[in-house]
């Protein structure tokens, strides 16, 4: 049984970075201009220390799948910066870090992965509500989502810094659920992380979509995904296979690429 296709979602949990947002045009860039300010600032060439420990690959310039910077919320890498300094004996890390510490622009180095206002569109069309679970913080995400003008379509969302366990644990999930009104088996998670997937099965979400247009493999998602998508354009198929077509006849090809 095609389980995407015939699976009526009342809503559709998305993680930001990865999956409605290139995550290494905004993180990747990120941890890069981080390094550099921070060698200037202490006067020591720590760039390979920094890209090691966020978990970013000068080499192919992206983001790694379980690296710090790819799950962990800010308030953590904040915390790890000034770690990685005082283990290379940087004097004053605290107050390096602090000088230096800038957050990705959330408006310049935000590039949608499809056009969210059409996609959105379609799914309140089918009234089914949207929400979001990220590990940014609330501001910067707020800032994304009025830049694209979409906020008005975002019925919760949930961020790093509210207080709320972060992925992998099943919280934000179970909150986001709780806001909506909604039981986790009656919601679809979609996530580029195996922390978004563990999160989703954890809560008991109804269907956990992984999408390789993030940080992770299809070999990393495969053990945690019920479906897995090249991305979430697919999403427009879903929608017209599982709401919008009436008759044989008007079949698609779409056939997305089973975890099961």
């Amino acid at each position: 049984m095609n389980r995407l296709q015939n699976f009526k979602a009342q809503a559709i949990i998305f993680d930001k970075d990865g999956t409605l947002i290139d995550f290494h045009a905004m993180w990747g860039s990120w941890v890069v201009y981080l390094a550099d300010q921070l060698t200037q600032a202490s006067q020591t060439n720590i760039r390979e220390h920094i890209y090691q420990a966020m978990g970013y690959d000068a080499k192919t310039k992206k983001v790694l799948a379980y690296g710090k910077v790819a799950i962990r919320p800010m308030a953590e890498l904040y915390q790890l910066t000034i770690e990685i300094l005082k283990s290379l004996n940087i004097k004053n890390a605290e107050q390096v870090v602090e000088n230096n510490w800038v957050v990705p622009d959330p408006v310049l180095l935000a590039k949608p992965l499809t056009d969210l206002d059409v996609l959105f569109s379609k799914l309140q069309k089918h009234n089914i509500k949207i929400a979001i679970a990220t590990a940014d913080d609330y501001a910067p995400t707020l800032a994304t989502l009025q830049a694209f003008d979409i906020e008005d379509y975002i019925s919760a969302f949930i961020c790093a810094d509210e207080n709320i366990a972060s992925k992998p644990a099943p919280d934000m999930v179970l909150e986001l659920c709780n806001r909506l009104s909604l039981s986790p088996t009656e919601v679809i998670v979609i996530g580029d992380t195996v922390a978004d997937l563990q999160m989703a099965k954890a809560a008991g979400a109804g269907l956990c979509i992984g999408v390789l247009s993030g940080v992770s493999s299809h070999k990393d998602l495969t053990p945690y995904a019920d479906v897995i998508l090249e991305n979430i354009e697919e999403l427009h198929l879903y929608l017209q296979e599982a709401y919008e077509q009436s008759s044989p006849q008007n079949k698609t090809d779409f056939n997305p690429d089973f975890a099961y």
